[in-house]
């Protein structure tokens, strides 16, 4: 099992939709690279998250990329659908070299490479989100336009696990 942390706008839209990609065995929604150490301050300069631990056999951090540039929009900075705000920005985190390679290589194989604005760092400093954030479209799905990702597409992942 391998971690990596998923940054595409409100964190709801993105743990509801990365849990159903093949091969994601567990996702916990947090706040990736800000300095305080609880949830309680104020914005601290994280960025909202997703934290995906997956079989590497199953699934590549390739495809795990690819399947978060489905949901979000790449070129936009600081914000994803109706969140605006530097906790909304895009972005690619990890402990390990070998992810951020691999994330740095998906996005200059492709051919808009030079407008992507998703950000690919190490992680310095993650916080897991409180309880009630969750699952929370699993919890709540009448929530579900609050966030940004395309449901269709959603349903699609969704049926994959079946």
């Amino acid at each position: 099992m391998e971690e990596i942390y998923l940054a595409g706008g409100c964190l709801w839209g993105v743990q509801e939709f990365i849990k159903y990609v093949p091969g994601v065995l567990e996702t916990e929604a947090g706040r990736a690279n800000g300095t305080s150490h609880s949830t309680q301050s104020e914005y601290d300069g994280y960025a909202e998250c997703v934290k995906v631990s997956f079989d590497p056999n199953t699934v590549s951090v390739s495809q795990l990329i690819a399947a978060l540039f489905e949901i979000i929009d790449p070129y936009s900075v600081n914000q994803q659908g109706p969140d605006v705000g530097v906790k909304y920005r895009t972005g690619i985190y990890s402990h390990h070299q070998h992810h951020l390679t691999a994330a740095r290589q998906y996005i200059q194989q492709r051919q808009d490479a030079h407008k992507i604005k998703v950000e690919v760092l190490p992680l310095t400093h993650y916080i897991a989100s409180d309880e009630e954030h969750q699952h929370h479209l699993s919890h709540h799905p009448e929530n579900h336009y609050l966030c940004h990702i395309p449901w269709n597409l959603l349903h699609k992942y969704k049926n994959l696990q079946k």
